[in-house]
This record gives structure tokens, sequence and C-alpha cells, in this order.
């Protein structure tokens, strides 16, 4: 296995596949604490067996593919959720393709064909509620009693809690959906990000004496619209600064969009790829009758945000490199 974090896809020629792997399978939509754990197995097995550890994951997610017309709050984007596993340590990442073929091989044919004939996989770590294969029909009990026979290790992890609540990425997205970015940031194990381009907005900020920088999230995103103290990332360099998400209702009740305010920040980002970590709620999305009042407001917001930040000296997505 070449050094760094390597990405397998279904196109990667055989030689190219370092088989005899240990694998952690799953969506690993947001990579939360629960599928840490996951990771964290597959990834003492790894060691145990002196074997790489990658994760085995699909794009698109499967429940984009068989609800399409169903809007999905991803909490992390093909690009981000790689970033993230690279973080953990693994090795890298198998990313395979979930289209109506895949979505029609049987669960016993998925284990043969990409798990042993084509990864020659050595152990496997899933969650309890982890289903592949036609149907779902393939199960975490399927793998247990199918793994002494085909000389594989399995583990699976049970549920991981906080205060007596299972961590899932269906209880983050309500989380963020209700502006409640602690409870997030506890079940993810680190604040929550979002990856854009800044991109031109109508300059209203630097009127205001706020400049921002404009970002436009995925359309499905429900984060609650309001005010975050959040930690913006260009590359190696952290930023801390005050966010606005919504339709700015004192102007014009637009499209969503991020604008982030940097403190203490001066320079062209237009066009710049920006990480943007979200570290506390401040307040809802509220409309002003006067432009001195919001302004005063944003004096406000910006003090919060900076007491906020101050006592989350460290807080940002552990990252790795994805090569």
């Amino acid at each position: 296995m070449t050094t760094g974090f390597t990405v397998i896809r279904d196109t990667t020629p055989a030689a190219d596949i370092p088989l005899g792997a240990v694998v952690a399978m799953g969506n690993f939509d947001g990579v939360h604490l629960g599928h840490r754990a996951v990771i964290d197995a597959a990834l003492r097995m790894g060691r145990a067996h002196g074997k790489p550890a990658l994760a085995v994951t699909f794009e698109p997610h499967p429940r984009s593919f068989f609800s399409p017309n169903s809007p999905q709050f991803r909490l992390s984007d093909e690009a981000n959720k790689l970033r993230l596993l690279a973080g953990t340590g693994l090795n890298g990442a198998v990313v395979m393709t979930f289209d109506k073929t895949r979505a029609g091989t049987s669960a016993q044919d998925f284990i043969h064909h990409d798990l042993i004939e084509r990864l020659g996989v050595s152990g496997i770590a899933v969650g309890y509620d982890f289903h592949f294969g036609k149907g779902r029909a393939g199960s975490p009990s399927l793998l247990v009693s199918e793994g002494p026979r085909l000389g594989i290790e399995v583990d699976v992890q049970a549920h991981v809690d906080i205060e007596e609540r299972p961590v899932s990425s269906s209880a983050i997205r309500m989380a963020l959906a209700e502006g409640q970015i602690d409870e997030a940031t506890a079940m993810l194990g680190g604040p929550w990000f979002v990856s854009g381009a800044v991109i031109h907005g109508e300059k209203r900020g630097r009127d205001l004496g706020y400049p921002t920088a404009n970002i436009r999230l995925d359309k499905n995103c429900s984060l609650k619209h309001g005010i975050y103290a959040v930690r913006v990332g260009r590359g190696a360099e952290r930023v801390d600064g005050v966010a606005s998400f919504g339709r700015r209702p004192t102007f014009d009740n637009g499209a969503p969009l991020l604008e982030v305010f940097l403190f203490d920040f001066k320079g062209d980002l237009y066009g710049t790829v920006l990480d943007v970590a979200f570290i506390g709620f401040i307040r809802d999305e509220l409309k002003f009758d006067s432009i001195d009042a919001l302004i005063r407001q944003m004096d406000d917001d910006s003090a919060r945000a900076r007491a906020r930040l101050a006592a989350a000296p460290d807080a940002f997505p552990r990252l790795g490199v994805v090569g």
C-alpha cells in the first residue's frame, strides 16, 4: 500500500488494490462517533493482523438513489467525507458506485464478488444496523455467520449513546435543523463543517462595515437560519468569524446564503474554497426596521461570537489529505 490515504474506485485496476485489508463498512455520512467506533474496530483489527485498514462506502448515498425526488440533507458530501475518513488514521477508502446494478446485487454476491474476490478482505467491521445487498438482506448477523467459513474476522459495533440517546446521522441532521450546534458537535466528535467557493454577493456588508465571504450551500441543506460563531479554514490557516445563514429578510428574503465575516482579516477571497466549521449558535435570523438597528445587532453578534470562539480555541474538524 502506498503511503497516505488512497481512494479505490470501481475503475481501479486489480493490481492497485491492497489485498487482505481490513474494512470498515458504512455510508459514513458525517463520520460521527458511531461511525468512528466502527472505524476504530477496523484499525485495531488491522494492527492485530498487520494489514491496512480501509473504509468501504457508497456514492451516491443509497437513499438518494432509491428516493431521487426526496431532498436529502447530507452532513458531508463525498469530498469532505473522504477528508474526514482520512483524518481517522485509515489507510484509504473503497468508494463503490451505488447504481442499479449494485442495488440489485444480492448480499451473498456482494460478499463473494466485492469483498472476497475483488478486495480479498481479511476482516470486516460494521455497525449493528448496517444492511447491504438487494432488499437490504445483508446484515451484521449474516456477516458473523459467514465469517468463519470464509476465514474472515467480523466485528459488529453496538450503537453509541450520548446521554442515553443513540448517535445517528439523522439525529445530527435534526440537531442542525434546530440550531443545536453543541448537540451536533457532541455526536460528531467535532464541529460540523461545510466547504465552498467564495462567490460575489450584493456587497451590502461593505457598506455596513461587515464585508462578508459568501458561499452558496447545497440546496438541501437544512441548517437552521440564524447567526453562528464559526471558525474558517483556508488550507492550514484558521480564522475566527461570525456567519449568517439565511434569506436576509431585512433586504431581499432571497435564496439561502452563507455569509461569513472574518475577524481581523483583510484580503480578496473570491474563488477561494473555504472550510466553515460551526462552533456555536448565536441567535435566530431576524428582520430589522432600520440599518442602524441591524448594525448594532451585528456588533453584539460579533462580540458574542468572539467569546464563544475564545472558549473553544482548538475546535475544528480533524481532516486528512486525500491523495
